[in-house]
C-alpha cells in the first residue's frame, strides 16, 4: 500500500493532477480521501454566520478524523466518509462507504499543513500554479458548484483566500517531495508520478 498526498493552492489544479493519475492506474487500485470531505459540520451555526467561514484555515478541518480513516484504511479496513456541502456549509447525514485499496490519494489546500497526517505520506506533492490562473479558475468553480455571484468569489478570494495561502498553504511546499507546476497540463509530471505508483505497487508485489 502507498499513501500520498496531494497539496496545493485553492485553484491549481489538484483535482485534474489526481484524476489524471487514477485515469492511468488499473482500476479498482486506488483510494481517495478528499480534504473537502472533512470539513467540520456547522450545522450549529446560523446560516448568515456560515458564509463567513474561513474554508482555507487549518482548523477549519477536522483532521483527526482524517487521520483515522487513513489509519483504518491502512490496516484493512472500510471506513464511512463525510459528505460535506459547500452550498449549506453542513454534513450529510449519510455517508460514503470506502474500502482500503492499494494506492490512498489525500488531496486538499492543507493536507500538508498537519504534521501527523505529513508522516503518514509516503509521497508528498505540491502542485503550483500562478495565481492569476488559480483565481479565474476559482472564479469558475464558485459561480457554478458553490452558487455564488463573482463580486462575492473575489471579495472571499481577497480576504481570506489569498492571506490563507500566504501565511498555510505557501510554506507547505518545503515538505514537499515533488513540485508540479502548472498544475493538470504537466504531463511530464503526472507521468512521473503515475510511473512512481506503478512501480512502488510492483516492488509489493
Amino acid at each position: 500500500m502507498i499513501t500520498i498526498g496531494i497539496a496545493g493552492g485553492t485553484g491549481s489544479g489538484k483535482s485534474t493532477v489526481v484524476r489524471k493519475i487514477i485515469e492511468r492506474l488499473p482500476i479498482n487500485e486506488v483510494v481517495l480521501l478528499p480534504q473537502d470531505s472533512y470539513y467540520r459540520d456547522s450545522a450549529h451555526i446560523p446560516q448568515e454566520e456560515r458564509l463567513k467561514i474561513n474554508f482555507d484555515h487549518p482548523e477549519s478541518i477536522e483532521f483527526d478524523l482524517l487521520i483515522e480513516h487513513l489509519k483504518k484504511l491502512k490496516q484493512g479496513q472500510t471506513i464511512n466518509q463525510p459528505i460535506y456541502s459547500y452550498v449549506s456549509c453542513t454534513r450529510s447525514n449519510e455517508t460514503i462507504t470506502i474500502f482500503p485499496r492499494k494506492v490512498i490519494i489525500i488531496e486538499g489546500i492543507l493536507v500538508l499543513t498537519n504534521p501527523e497526517l505529513r508522516q503518514q505520506m509516503d509521497l508528498k506533492v505540491f502542485v503550483d500554479a500562478d495565481a492569476d490562473d488559480r483565481l479565474i479558475r476559482v472564479i469558475k468553480r464558485d459561480m457554478k458548484e458553490r452558487e455564488r455571484d463573482v463580486s462575492t468569489i473575489i471579495e472571499r478570494y481577497q480576504h481570506t483566500v489569498k492571506p490563507m495561502h500566504e501565511q498555510f498553504i505557501e510554506p507547505t511546499k518545503r515538505f514537499a517531495d515533488l513540485i508540479v507546476p502548472q498544475g493538470g497540463h504537466n504531463e511530464i509530471a503526472i507521468d512521473i508520478l503515475t510511473m512512481f505508483i506503478l512501480n512502488n505497487l510492483k516492488s509489493q508485489l
